[in-house]
């Protein structure tokens, strides 16, 4: 075919395909739109198919969804080439010819050449070509070698096999989207819950010889009617979803990114309110409608496995409601629920106190799934039904897998009022990545993991404060209720330290438990505030915190939760890092509240004598730290951890007078990151220079103290990351330590700060940057925090105004929470005692944040 054919059968293709998507968009009917696509695709190749002329042994099979007979606006085109024996040159040739049209007419073309044979022997190697091909369909070419293809595949079809294959592979993609369909933005196809989900029923459905279709699986008794309607109009649901995203992106995306929901909320017509944004509307009924397709998988799942590998019903009684069979607890008779609804928390207690019990039948789900209205005031009110929830959460085992399964059922919101309010409730503050009720049994989850001695070696010193917690139940509850508050008009935390409260009253939990409780709900976000953004060097600042905490088991019990709830946000906000701020604002808190009064001077002896035994493990001389220890002040010694002062004083003691900057570098003691030391004869903009390499090389900095030497040298110590260091940190040492060290000894002019671009998730939803300053307690130094969107080049920004008006940095913490950051430094200099330079200052400040 030459290049003018080829662009006319482009140009009648694109037509084709537009005219079929202006028609959905005048009348959205997802499944005409799949089907005239694929006849669409169908026709031109056919057409193009004839004008190559093959020989006629050779046939072209549409394989995958393409196969199905459904293709969505920008989805590859998955077609299969079948040989009867291997091609000789000219027919690779004419194949190739042909691969190289289809791709010059615009069609995404996933392609394989091979014989029945080869076939047969990726499909045993591969159970995804094996998928591909259970939905062949012959589109052109020998019918008689389609057939051949067909026969072979049938005969060799192992149901069971397939079925067990497909099921891990369902459970692996589940593991990579964190086993929960309620992330920010969803893969409408992939997630758990999707479409993948309901297909992979079909395929082991069809593989079985099971049905074609939801009708035909009710019609074996493998769903009911209803149900079968239910997954059908999901699946109308999710296709109409994914065929907006290709149109409205414009490309193959699966994903409802926070850049397309609010147009994909208009086409639905949904609409902002002053309450909600249009996309919210539609991400909750995305959940809801996610929600059931994965209990309805679970039950289709069990009884497709039951057909499969035929097990003799063994009933074994539990008692007079429920029965175990085969693992899996299962109802007595059909009306348990009916009969007797405080069986609904029942059944989920006893798979708590039962080891053995793995789960519930189809059933039995089915049952609780259709009665789960019985769950009204009444139900809530019943003291047996309260006892009951409450004996779940106090169980010593299965707390996490019972709590996601009542969510899941829809229980744990029946039973929770306002714990309903919040599932598939969006949270728009850029780190978190679940959401409200997914982060809430998140976590619970992690809280759970420190009780967990298979777990132990994760967090290890919070599994020994688990340990010595008597009652970790107590945390469940202040995790279930910390943000259930979320989405309502007002401080979450107040508003949910009133839930908590009623819980804990209506459920009879002692005076004391319930004031621990209401603390932790109150306080939740207090300990991260204080570890982040204040000095924790600084005796008052732990004396105040002390003052909230009171005692022991209030700090621990906060410390628990709060490392929980920042792990429980998204995979990129925890890092070792603040693990480390926590866990010393923790131990600093527990030795004042232990009786010890801050003392600077115990502190600063502590910690020199604690960095000299570091010292002579390595060898270095007893005095040879002498000079160097002259010429730093205390506040040095107080912002500096011993390790960091010993491996200083060995890198820097005999350098103390070099007239050429000095840079090490190391790998953070921490864990993640690395650390590095610049010391060098004070400079103007020193730390802005930094800042200005550190941000070339698209290094993140977590962490800055600014230290000034008697002899006027700077000691600038900094904590940088960044995902590559793990793989090859020494090479990246080397790199640090030499250029570095040669930026600063030419001391070129500052350049303009790059105005940095802002990420995708940062463009859809931009923060009001903040900018506030105020003088510390003692009116020695100021405080300037910051909150902004995250974006290349903003700490240069930051520090290029500092050095522009000549204001001094002592200290500088750089959180970044997923795409927010919120800095706090520790400043001086005579520009901020003047109300007209502070005024201005700020107002750059903002304008710099804002760009």
């Amino acid at each position: 075919m030459d290049i003018a054919n080829a662009m006319a059968f482009k140009a009648k293709l694109k037509a084709e395909q537009q005219a079929i998507i202006e028609a959905f968009n005048t009348k959205p009917r997802a499944e005409v739109l799949l089907r005239d696509l694929c006849r669409c695709v169908d026709n031109n190749l056919v057409a193009i198919w004839k004008s190559f002329q093959f020989p006629k042994d050779v046939s072209l099979v549409a394989v995958g969804g393409y196969g199905r007979g459904e293709l969505f606006p920008y989805s590859d085109v998955d077609v299969l080439i079948l040989l009867a024996a291997p091609p000789d040159k000219a027919l690779r040739e004419k194949l190739e010819s042909l691969i190289q049209v289809l791709w010059d007419i615009g069609l995404d073309i996933g392609h394989s050449i091979r014989t029945i044979d080869e076939c047969m022997t990726e499909a045993a190697a591969d159970i995804t070509v094996k998928t591909a091909l259970l939905e062949a369909r012959l589109i052109a070419g020998s019918r008689n070698n389609f057939r051949d293809l067909k026969t072979r595949y049938d005969e060799a079809m192992h149901p069971q096999q397939f079925f067990q294959a497909k099921l891990l592979e369902l459970q692996q993609r589940h593991v990579k989207y964190e086993d929960t369909p309620y992330s920010l933005e969803p893969n409408c196809k992939e997630s758990p819950g999707g479409l993948r989900d309901l297909q992979v029923i079909l395929w082991v459905a069809k593989a079985a010889q099971l049905g074609n279709s939801w009708a035909e699986l009710a019609t074996h008794g493998l769903i009911t009617a209803a149900e079968a309607h239910q997954l059908k109009r999901n699946e109308r649901a999710f296709k109409d979803i994914r065929i907006r995203l290709h149109i409205q992106a414009k490309r193959r995306e699966d994903r409802l990114v926070f850049d397309l929901q609010n147009a994909i909320a208009a086409t639905f017509g949904f609409e902002t309110t002053e309450a909600r944004r249009a996309s919210e509307y539609l991400m909750q009924r995305y959940y809801w409608a996610a929600k059931a397709v994965t209990q309805l998988n679970t039950i289709l799942l069990q009884n497709i496995e039951a057909v499969l590998f035929p097990l003799p019903h063994q009933a074994k009684a539990i008692n007079e409601r429920f029965n175990e069979v085969n693992g899996l607890i299962e109802i007595a008779h059909d009306e348990v629920f009916q009969q007797t609804p405080s069986a609904m928390l029942e059944v989920f207690l006893l798979l708590s106190q039962h080891a053995n019990l793995k789960g519930m039948t189809a059933k039995t789900l089915r049952a609780l799934w259709h009665s789960r209205n019985l769950i009204d005031a009444e139900f809530r009110h019943d003291i047996f039904n309260r006892a009951t929830f409450l004996q779940i959460l106090q169980s010593p085992r299965g707390i996490t897998h019972v709590l996601r399964s009542m969510n899941q059922t829809s229980v744990l919101g029946r039973y929770l009022p306002n714990f309903r309010r919040i599932v598939g409730q969006m949270q728009h503050d850029l780190f978190h990545a679940y959401t409200v009720d997914q982060h809430i049994l998140m976590v619970v989850r992690n809280l759970r993991r420190f009780t967990m001695t298979e777990h132990a070696h994760e967090y290890p010193f919070c599994s020994q404060l688990m340990a010595n917690f008597g009652q970790p139940w107590v945390l469940y509850i202040a995790a279930l209720f910390h943000d259930i508050a979320k989405g309502r008009h007002g401080d979450h935390s107040t508003l949910g330290m009133a839930d908590a409260r009623k819980f804990c009253y209506d459920h009879g939990i002692s005076r004391k438990n319930t004031e621990l409780i209401i603390f932790l709900v109150q306080q939740h976000l207090t300990m991260s505030q204080v570890a982040q953004k204040q000095d924790l060097s600084d005796p008052d600042v732990i004396q105040n915190f002390a003052k909230i905490v009171k005692d022991e088991r209030h700090l621990t019990a906060l410390y628990l939760l709060t490392v929980c709830d920042i792990r429980g946000t998204s995979p990129k906000v925890w890092n070792a890092w603040k693990g480390k701020l926590l866990e010393d604002l923790y131990k600093m808190t527990l030795r004042v509240l232990g009786g010890e009064a801050p003392s600077t001077d115990r502190e600063l002896k502590n910690r020199q004598e604690e960095a000299l035994k570091a010292l002579r493990l390595v060898g270095i001389e007893n005095d040879a730290h002498t000079q160097f220890w002259e010429q730093l002040d205390i506040v040095y010694f107080l912002r500096h951890d011993a390790s960091d002062i010993a491996w200083q004083t060995r890198v820097l003691h005999d350098k103390i007078n070099s007239e050429t900057p000095v840079v090490k570098c190391r790998v953070a003691p921490i864990g993640e990151g690395l650390q590095v030391a610049v010391y060098v004869r004070d400079q103007a903009d020193l730390f802005a220079r930094i800042c200005n390499y550190f941000d070339g090389k698209n290094f993140g900095i977590l962490d800055a103290k600014i230290h000034t030497a008697k002899n006027g040298y700077a000691l600038d110590t900094f904590l940088v990351t960044e995902p590559a260091f793990a793989s090859n940190y020494r090479d990246i040492i080397n790199l640090i330590e030499h250029e570095l060290s040669d930026v600063l000894s030419k001391q070129a002019p500052l350049t303009t700060p790059n105005q940095g671009r802002l990420s995708r998730l940062s463009r859809n939803f931009p923060l009001v940057p903040t900018v506030e300053l105020r003088p510390d307690d003692k009116g020695q130094y100021f405080l300037l925090s910051i909150s902004a969107n995250d974006k290349n080049g903003l700490l240069y920004s930051v520090a290029s105004l500092l050095a522009k008006y000549k204001i001094n940095l002592h200290t500088a913490k750089v959180m970044t929470l997923g795409e927010r950051v919120e800095d706090v430094f520790l400043i001086d200099g005579p520009a901020l005692h003047n109300p007209k330079n502070q005024i201005q200052f700020e107002s750059e400040l903002l304008d710099a944040l804002r760009i």
